[in-house]
């Protein structure tokens, strides 16, 4: 169940009560893409930094170890040691970002393994077998997403596939759910909105979707090669088509920036591999912007990451250090920066809960957007 608590504009303070513990909104949740934060980054970790939610991918989750593994030991967040909730996608995005190996039919799609090449096929009723056997708090619906530059032609055949394909898996789900060897039998099912940049496509999937009633929704195809600023214009658009007493999701944003512009129209859920995949690069983020520990600058600077940042990287270690560890190519400077990382997401996200709640959301987002702007 979703509680909306707070409203500043169109920002929104909510809580989504789930049977692994309630999230409270707006949420960045951290990727584990194999069941793991790559970066060497433990549940424990997690726990430690404030993550509220772990996601990983049904997809890759399937292909290796196998669902049937994991449901043989107990589900995902077993299999992990991780209590609170987790998001599984559905696989959907691989049929996007693996062009080369797939083939889309009305049944679903056929794959090959990128680890072994063998074929794989997954439709609607596949993925949602898989997600249960996971056992995930949140299931995503199968989808295709398409091309952001996708003709009008193939974008309308495409969403309306989609629309068939999420009718498909809410049925499956039910089915599922009632099942006595389910492990959880209470996992939510969200629907995706798809049409890449075209409005009308948009807001007619999004009025389509949301008759269907479903535990949550999101917004995808975004953040695939069209602008901030094209990406904003739709969520202008469909955001207030979408069930507003149900949590909605941007899948796969983003930038701190792109976080605080869809924050303030109207989005609770995040996820993104910017902060682990910058962090093993060096890159950490910072108030004052994004620095590259390995410019030749932080040779000799003795403080933190970032000075009254809490996390376990700044609490201990200089920019020297760390900038040492990642010349040396040592794993624990990697490790550091990811976890610097993904604390400044999941506090960036306390900090925009608190704004919504005293209702100075506005000039929140103003100054911290002014602040993100330096760095190097």
């Amino acid at each position: 169940m979703y509680e909306l608590l707070k409203r500043d504009g169109a920002a929104r303070r909510g809580r989504l009560h789930t049977v692994h513990g309630v999230i409270e909104t707006p949420v960045f949740m951290n990727v584990g893409t194999v069941a793991a934060i790559k970066g060497a980054v433990s549940t424990e970790d997690l726990e430690q930094i404030g993550t509220q939610v772990e996601l990983s991918n049904t997809y890759h989750l399937h292909v290796r170890p196998g669902d049937q593994i994991i449901k043989k030991m107990g589900g995902l967040h077993r299999f992990m040691s991780w209590e609170k909730p987790i998001l599984t996608d559905s696989g959907g995005f691989q049929v996007f970002s693996l062009a080369g190996l797939r083939r889309i039919k009305e049944e679903g799609v056929y794959f090959n393994s990128h680890i072994d090449g063998r074929k794989i096929f997954m439709g609607p009723e596949e993925s949602m077998q898989i997600q249960s056997n996971l056992a995930s708090t949140i299931a995503m619906a199968f989808d295709e997403c398409p091309s952001s530059v996708a003709d009008r032609e193939y974008m309308e055949r495409s969403v309306a596939r989609t629309t068939r394909w999420l009718e498909r898996c809410k049925k499956e789900m039910d089915r599922l759910n009632s099942l006595p060897d389910t492990i959880n039998r209470h996992q939510m099912l969200f629907g995706i909105n798809q049409g890449g940049v075209y409005e009308d496509i948009r807001i007619r999937h999004a009025k389509e979707i949301a008759s269907m009633d479903l535990d949550g929704y999101a917004v995808g195809g975004l953040a695939v090669g069209e602008s901030h600023e094209e990406m904003y214009r739709i969520l202008d658009a469909v955001v207030p088509q979408l069930p507003q007493e149900k949590p909605i999701y941007l899948m796969g944003v983003g930038t701190p920036a792109n976080i605080l512009e869809a924050v303030d129209r109207g989005v609770d859920f995040f996820d993104c591999v910017y902060p682990s995949r910058n962090g093993r690069h060096g890159h950490v983020y910072t108030k004052q912007g994004k620095r590259n520990l390995f410019n030749a600058k932080y040779e000799l600077d003795d403080r933190p990451i970032e000075e009254g940042c809490q996390c376990p990287a700044c609490r201990r270690y200089s920019r020297s250090y760390i900038r040492h560890l990642l010349k040396a190519k040592e794993m624990l400077g990697m490790r550091l920066c990811v976890l610097h990382n993904l604390y400044f997401y999941n506090h960036l996200m306390e900090e925009i809960r608190q704004a919504i709640e005293e209702g100075n959301y506005k000039e929140y987002k103003k100054k911290t957007l002014e602040g993100l702007q330096g760095g190097k």
